[in-house]
């Protein structure tokens, strides 16, 4: 019975902390009835108020605020971008078994048995068996039961911090009940349900916005969300699977008690799990969840098997940073049969030119299909498709949809093959496809309007003309707005356009207008380099540069010309060739030229220095004392040395600093020579 309520006013400061903490704990007990039980106790409306009356406590008293109250589910401004966490203990993936059969499991538990040593008459490896959930991996660490912080799996050592939005997620506890203890990390997956992502996409449809592709793109879009407000209008879900660093919480034998106790701290763990001995305990199990799959409620794209008890998976160990006691069964990728309709082209954001089948509308995989990729023109006639053919459609890896292949019958006209066009459909420049290659791409880069955005965010890299503070989010708002629609028109903004844009203040406004003046001033390597011609990276552009010495040589250049230059072979020389023979790409040069940019015309060839190190390959690794990675790079590049991002039998000198990782170790195994930044600058004659 909920004790008689009473206005914040009319409280001492002992009954308001009472009285609030009797709030938390009831909201809290609630919340996990409704969201994890699924079987609430009260109606909404009583929650409701329970909740007002929380709120009015806190907003009397401040002080009585505190992490795992239910009125902070929903805070925090909107953030500029997520912070890095370095994990405590890896967040490391398992190994995926794509053969769909019973001959995965089988194979595993031969891997298990055989690293364990046992005889082919020992007893059955007991396994715990769940499933892989379709959605995004989460950190959740809890201090003394109250969650602290959420992070995204990251590269597996460092993920972001997404706390905020975690928070947003109802079925997530604040509070672990019952437990003080001094850490524990809770592992598991976000994900949408079905119904939920159906009728998120309907809201979106109704108010003329995106729609999401797939549940899982739609999770990980919320949880990486900026804004809070937003995260917080997506029905997230969350399922536990296991832990990561523990300090002071007793934990179970076995992996399947350690989910039942998660369970018991009020934390969401899926109901389709079992306990199995054997490999045929897996298959079964496997062929159980495969029949059940469709009438889940969320998406999954196999299962799971581990191996139940933690000594064996601490004797077990790991191989290649994937644990030898646990793998991923996957499922056949679901297929529909549907009528191709049209086969049209699209252009992505770096050029390339991809096919794509137009259907008629297919229910497949949890979605409906409508398009499917045809990955390039090779493939498609290798699949013998043509247009009017009844096709076999499959989610590939339960995502993407593709067109696998047609049904054998006899088409009742002819039909000609589909032929890759000669200019692109969206701007008319040339298509080319590399000798040897299976891509057909646009040459038009600085001018396609498909490539556009993608041209603008490379053109304003840091290491092209470094123009900081233009990011995605606001080239999206500067060319979907049509303030831009070729690169000149970056140098043509001023401060009353950019303050208009959504959440772009006066001062921000200013300062992107100052990066803008200073990418004026740069060298002719770094505009070579910005323009994105394909395969041309910073080292390519400096060569360029050195080698031509002016922007016109280099324009002008023939392509036995290009062949001369250091490292230029016949693909590289003819990209750079077709890319200057667009006379849309001369003009938008021109057009950057007369809008200020400028650099020293003698950089190149005009340099004479001495080269002592000419010829010399070198890799950087690690943090070094004083010097950052452009640093050394430059000082290296001034005296002949060449910078490469991979140690081989080619290269000459390994530079480490801290936490140096496998390049190192692959220079001792080569017995390459290893310097620190004393020796280096003792190299390259530049002293302390």
């Amino acid at each position: 019975m909920t004790p008689t309520t009473a206005t914040p006013a009319s409280l001492d400061a002992a009954t308001s902390a009472a009285r609030a903490a009797e709030l938390r704990a009831l909201l809290n007990h609630h919340a996990h009835r409704y969201y994890v039980l699924d079987d609430p106790e009260i109606p909404d409306a009583e929650y409701d108020r329970l909740f007002r009356e929380l709120q009015a406590l806190e907003a009397a008293r401040p002080d009585l605020v505190s992490p795992d109250s239910p009125t902070q589910r929903v805070i925090g401004k909107v953030l500029a971008g997520f912070a890095p966490v370095r994990h405590a203990v890896a967040m490391l993936s398992i190994r995926t078994e794509t053969d769909t059969t019973a001959g995965s499991a089988l194979a595993f538990d031969a891997r298990v048995r055989r690293e364990l040593e046992l005889a082919d008459d020992a007893a059955p490896i007991e396994y715990a068996a769940e499933l892989k959930f379709d959605g995004l991996a989460i950190n959740l660490r809890y201090e003394h039961g109250v969650l602290v912080q959420a992070a995204t799996r990251g590269d597996g050592e460092t993920g972001e911090d997404v706390t905020q939005n975690i928070r947003t997620i109802g079925q997530i506890p604040l509070r672990l009940l019952g437990v003080d203890a001094e850490v524990v990390e809770v592992r598991g997956e976000v994900y949408l349900r079905r119904t939920d992502f159906e009728a998120l996409n309907e809201r979106q449809r109704e108010h003329g916005e995106k729609t999401f592709v797939n549940p899982r793109n739609a999770a990980a879009g919320a949880v990486r969300q900026l804004d809070p407000a937003i995260a917080a209008q997506r029905p997230l879900s969350f399922f536990a699977y296991g832990v990561g660093e523990v300090r002071g919480w007793p934990q179970p034998d076995t992996h399947s008690a350690l989910l039942d106790a998660l369970q018991a701290l009020g934390i969401p763990v899926c109901a389709d799990r079992a306990v199995v001995q054997g490999p045929q305990g897996l298959v079964d199990f496997h062929c159980a969840m495969g029949g059940k799959r469709d009438a889940l409620p969320f998406d999954i794209d196999g299962v799971v098997y581990k191996v139940n008890a933690l000594a064996l998976q601490q004797r077990l160990g790991f191989v290649s940073r994937e644990p030898r006691w646990a793998v991923a069964h996957k499922y056949p990728a679901q297929e529909e049969v549907t009528l191709l309709q049209d086969i049209t082209i699209q252009v992505g954001r770096t050029g390339k030119l991809t096919p794509v089948a137009r259907l008629q509308p297919v229910f497949v995989g949890g979605t409906t299909v409508a398009n499917a990729t045809l990955h390039n023109v090779f493939e498609l006639r290798r699949k013998g498709v043509r247009i009017g053919d009844t096709v076999i459609v499959r989610r590939a890896g339960d995502v993407i949809p593709e067109v696998v292949g047609r049904i054998a019958a006899e088409r009742p006209a002819y039909v000609p093959n589909f032929r890759m066009p000669r200019e692109c459909p969206v701007c008319a420049s040339r298509v080319l496809r590399e000798k040897g290659g299976i891509d057909h791409r646009c040459t038009g880069g600085l001018f396609c309007p498909a490539q556009r955005k993608q041209a603008i965010l490379h053109f304003a890299s840091r290491r092209a003309m470094d123009i900081d503070g233009l990011g995605d989010k606001l080239v999206d708002q500067l060319v979907d707005g049509g303030l831009i629609r070729t690169l000149p028109d970056i140098y043509a903004l001023d401060a009353g356009q950019l303050a208009a844009l959504d959440r772009m203040a006066e001062k921000s406004a200013h300062k992107l207008l100052a990066a803008l003046h200073s990418s004026k001033r740069t060298t002719l390597a770094r505009f070579v380099y910005a323009l994105g011609i394909r395969h041309v990276g910073e080292t390519t552009a400096k060569d360029l540069a050195r080698h031509f010495g002016m922007l016109e040589r280099i324009l002008d250049a023939s392509e036995a010309q290009l062949l001369e230059v250091n490292d230029v072979g016949p693909v590289v020389a003819r990209s750079i060739r077709s890319f200057f023979e667009q006379e849309h790409n001369r003009e938008v040069i021109a057009q950057l030229r007369a809008s200020g940019i400028k650099w020293d015309e003698t950089e190149g060839t005009a340099d004479q220095s001495p080269k002592p190190l000419a010829g010399k390959t070198f890799v950087l690794t690690g943090t070094l004392p004083a010097l950052t990675r452009d640093q050394a790079q430059a000082m290296i590049e001034a005296v002949g040395g060449k910078v490469s991002g991979s140690v081989s039998k080619k290269t000459d000198y390994v530079v480490a600093g801290a936490e140096a990782g496998s390049k190192l170790t692959k220079a001792h195994e080569l017995g390459i020579a290893v310097l620190d930044e004393q020796e280096l600058r003792a190299l390259l004659g530049t002293g302390q």
